[in-house]
């Protein structure tokens, strides 16, 4: 069965968390407008700084809960990555759709809005409401999909191309 575009970019958010270089969530961005692919983005880093696969993570280190204290971390966000990138790259991202592997956070989500993306569609839920209630009152559309579509059509992948034995993210 063909996967719907949803799953399909949902799927490519999936590989890019891949290069995620922190401890704790590996997080993918993908951003597209007019169904074409215009800025990715994973969780690290900033250019030129260690990373937390390196030297530890600084959350982990003074016991901060997720989704609190965005302010201490090393990271930026995949969101906030790939929104970077379009912008460097002199690449629009108005009207687009992000699709991300977990909610955005309520930094992340004033990005998105004030970037002029009207769609966000994730799997993983995140401890943040006030990042929902932020895309509500600035009308941007939500989409959670289930983590277990996105599975199964990577199953149904590989059976039709007889990668059975391929790891699954």
């Amino acid at each position: 069965m063909r996967p719907t575009l949803d799953e399909y970019f949902m799927n490519v958010a999936e590989v890019v968390a891949t290069r995620s270089t922190c401890l704790r969530n590996c997080v993918g961005a993908v951003i597209v407008r007019d169904k074409r692919i215009i800025s990715t983005g994973y969780n690290g880093a900033p250019r030129n700084l260690d990373h937390c696969l390196d030297i530890g993570c600084i959350r982990d280190h003074e016991n901060i809960e997720s989704g609190t204290m965005h302010e201490v971390c090393r990271a930026v966000h995949a969101e906030q990555n790939a929104i970077i990138q379009a912008a460097l790259h002199g690449v629009s991202t108005r009207g687009a759709t992000i699709y991300c592997t977990h909610q955005p956070c309520v930094l992340c989500a004033k990005m998105i809005i004030n970037a002029n993306i009207a769609r966000v569609v994730f799997t993983h839920a995140y401890p943040d409401s006030r990042a929902l209630e932020f895309f509500d009152e600035a009308g941007v559309e939500i989409l959670q999909i289930d983590r277990r579509l996105i599975t199964e059509m990577r199953a149904r992948l590989e059976h039709a191309v007889g990668l059975s034995s391929t790891p699954r993210l």
